[in-house]
């Protein structure tokens, strides 16, 4: 029998900060690959996020989709999708506790940015902020025709590695174009030699253009 495509990943959610009932902000942290909620948890004290939530997914397996984010997307479903709509119960969720979108912010790694990017460039409109730790939007393309919606101004940090073994720079570049077309506040900066990694600078610039304590 196949499995259903829920089951392929479960709302398995970790949470740190304030409660949802409680906060009037949310940051959605998404894990990269081989790793746990926890871990990219356990980034929150580097940023300014006295006043949020924190809500970091678990995934299947510790990944998100099987293959590279560079591979056809069938080829990574149904677990994409799965994975697509989690997110999409995270911010229901969210908004039924009294967070509103434009006050939802999102975060990630790796793998974890590329999902991140991919959900919210599907269903664009204003979001407090996203910040893409190495990553760009998912395929062996661009698929325009999954895009719609404006970010309405949302600012984007996007930071990644010349080289990155997993995402190349012109994906980076193509994925900062797109947010730009959609009235995102794009700001993308490249690390000579960086590494699979994220540096101070990475850091400093997600709290200055992100959480800024506003």
């Amino acid at each position: 029998m196949q499995k259903n495509l829920h089951d392929m990943h479960t709302k398995k959610i970790f949470s740190a900060g304030k409660n949802v009932s409680e906060a009037k902000k949310a940051l959605v942290m998404v894990h990269g690959r081989g790793a746990f909620a926890e871990d990219i948890l356990s980034l929150a004290g580097y940023f300014n996020l006295n006043d949020y939530a924190l809500i970091a997914p678990q995934a299947e397996n510790n990944t998100w989709y099987p293959y590279s984010f560079l591979a056809p997307p069938k080829q990574n479903e149904p677990w994409l999708s799965s994975a697509l709509n989690v997110l999409t119960e995270i911010i229901s969720d969210a908004n039924n506790a009294g967070i509103a979108s434009e006050n939802i912010y999102f975060l990630g790694f790796s793998q974890g940015a590329c999902l991140t990017l991919e959900f919210v460039t599907r269903n664009a409109k204003k979001h407090g902020g996203v910040v893409a730790f190495t990553g760009g939007l998912i395929g062996d393309k661009i698929y325009n025709e999954n895009y719609k919606g404006d970010f309405l101004n949302t600012p984007f940090f996007i930071g990644s590695s010349d080289p990155d073994p997993h995402v190349p720079v012109e994906r980076v570049n193509e994925t900062a174009a797109i947010l730009k077309n959609m009235y995102a506040d794009v700001t993308a900066k490249i690390y000579a030699g960086m590494g699979h990694t994220i540096n101070k600078d990475e850091i400093e610039q997600a709290n200055t253009l992100i959480f800024t304590d506003k």
